[in-house]
C-alpha cells in the first residue's frame, strides 16, 4: 500500500486540541470496546508529526522515530481486556521506548471500524467499489459491520481477483452456492462471526479479515459465500484516512506507514 502523506511545515496543535476533534469525529463513548480509545501513551504536549499504522508494534515504534513522529495513530493499540497488566517482557520495551522518547500513543478500536466516512468498514467499501446500503444488525452496539451491493454482479473468480488487486494479499474464499454475487456483508478484522448475521439478510456474500474453523461448514450450510481478506489488509484505510483527515485539519504531517503482516 502506498504511504499517505500530509504535510504542513510550521503548524502544531496540542494534544488536547487533537483528541477532542477525533472525538467527535469517532464519538467513542458509543461504543463498549475491549481496550481504552483515545490517548493510551501521554508523550509531548504538542503536536506536529503523526505516524499512522495499524498497530502500535515495535517496527512501527521504530518507523516512527526513524521519521521523526512526536505522535503514533493506531487502530490496535494497547491495554486490552483480559491481558496480563504487569509492564514486562514487549509491553515494557514499548512502553520504555515511547515513554523515553516523549511520544504520544493515540489508538482508535471500534470506532475507527464503524465511521461513516473515515472507518475501516466505509474505507473498504470505497476501495472494492461496493455501494453502501445500511449495517447489519446485532453486531455491536452501535452495529459496525456493513452491507451493500456491487455495481453488477461477479462471479467468485472475478471479485477475489478484485480483492487480490486492490488489498495485495488474495482472499481465502469458502464457497457457498453457484450464484452470481450482487449484495454482499463487511466487517473488517476478526469479524468472521457475523456471518449468520449476513446469511439472514440473504446476502450472496460476506467479507471479513479471518477465519475459524466453523466458518467454512457455516458458508457452506448457510449458501453464502465468505470471503478472508486479512485481518491487517482490511484494516489499514481508516487509520490512513483519520491520519489524513487530522493533517488537513491542523495543518501538520501525516505519515502512514504499512508494516507488512501476512495475517
Amino acid at each position: 500500500m502506498t504511504a499517505l502523506l500530509a504535510v504542513g511545515d510550521n503548524a502544531m496543535i496540542t494534544r488536547t486540541e487533537c483528541l477532542a476533534y477525533i472525538d467527535m469525529l469517532l464519538e467513542p463513548d458509543k461504543f463498549r470496546d475491549y481496550c481504552p480509545n483515545g490517548m493510551q501513551v501521554a508523550g509531548r504536549e504538542t503536536i506536529d508529526c503523526i505516524v499512522s499504522g495499524v498497530t502500535a508494534s515495535q517496527a512501527l515504534i521504530d518507523a516512527a522515530l526513524d521519521f521523526g513522529a512526536d505522535t503514533i495513530l493506531v487502530h490496535h493499540g494497547y491495554f486490552w481486556r483480559g491481558e496480563d497488566p504487569r509492564v514486562i517482557g514487549i509491553k515494557q520495551k514499548r512502553l520504555k521506548q515511547l515513554l523515553s522518547n516523549d511520544i504520544n500513543l493515540i489508538a482508535y478500536h471500534l470506532p475507527l471500524d464503524a465511521h461513516s466516512e473515515l472507518g475501516n468498514n466505509a474505507q473498504l467499501a470505497q476501495k472494492l467499489g461496493f455501494e453502501i446500503d445500511g449495517r447489519i444488525a446485532g453486531t455491536g452496539d452501535p452495529a459496525i459491520a456493513l452491507c451493500g451491493c456491487l455495481a453488477e454482479p461477479q462471479s467468485v473468480a472475478s471479485l477475489t481477483a478484485t480483492m487480490g488487486d486492490v488489498l495485495q494479499r488474495a482472499p481465502m474464499v469458502i464457497e457457498g452456492h453457484d450464484r452470481p454475487i450482487s449484495t454482499v456483508g463487511w466487517c473488517t478484522g476478526a469479524a468472521q462471526g457475523y456471518i449468520e448475521q449476513a446469511a439472514e439478510l440473504g446476502l450472496d456474500a460476506y467479507i471479513s479479515g479471518e477465519v475459524s474453523e466453523q466458518t467454512a461448514h457455516l458458508a457452506r450450510e448457510l449458501g453464502i459465500h465468505y470471503f478472508a481478506a486479512g485481518h491487517h489488509a482490511t484494516e489499514r484505510y481508516g487509520v490512513a484516512a483519520l491520519g489524513d483527515a487530522l493533517a488537513k485539519q491542523f495543518d501538520i504531517k501525516h505519515q502512514f506507514i504499512d508494516i507488512d503482516n501476512p495475517v
